[in-house]
């Protein structure tokens, strides 16, 4: 029972560590990431030209925030469910819908040039933001259960 106990207490406190790492990163984006598009966004953007940028050192700063956001809900991911089989489907997933949003976020930036600011506003959110954990975690649960 003792031991019961003290093991939820690790992955309770492995499940806190992990959340405050998605919030350290959400805290620090200024100083961790190239992102012009972070003080766009705060503005009123529907009307605003999109802000001058570096193709390449961007794509580096989206890749980079989306992998550390990505390593850490994939250890969210563990913690909860003990399972490498889906974190290591999870990981498919992350990399297949980072192919299609980054594409589509160069592609509305490049080609279509900030004349649909609300879909580059929404495809950039999935980009910088930790939205997939919370999506996967109630999917993989209901998937576990119904096992």
């Amino acid at each position: 029972m003792l031991q019961k106990l003290l093991k939820n207490k690790v992955r309770l406190l492995q499940f806190i560590v992990l959340v405050a790492l998605l919030v350290l990163i959400r805290a620090f984006e200024d100083q961790l990431f190239y992102d012009p598009f972070l003080d766009y966004f705060k503005n009123d953007f529907t009307h605003l030209p999109l802000p001058d940028f570096n193709s390449f050192q961007l794509f580096l700063g989206l890749l980079f925030r989306y992998t550390l956001n990505t390593v850490v809900s994939l250890g969210i991911i563990y913690v909860l469910f003990k399972d490498v089989q889906m974190v290591k489907f999870a990981l498919v997933l992350y990399y297949f819908f980072f192919m299609i949003l980054i594409a589509a976020f160069f592609y509305i930036i490049l080609l279509i040039k900030g004349h649909n600011n609300l879909v580059l506003f929404y495809v950039r959110r999935f980009l910088i933001q930790p939205i997939f954990v919370l999506l996967f975690v109630p999917g993989f649960y209901y998937q576990k259960q119904n096992k």
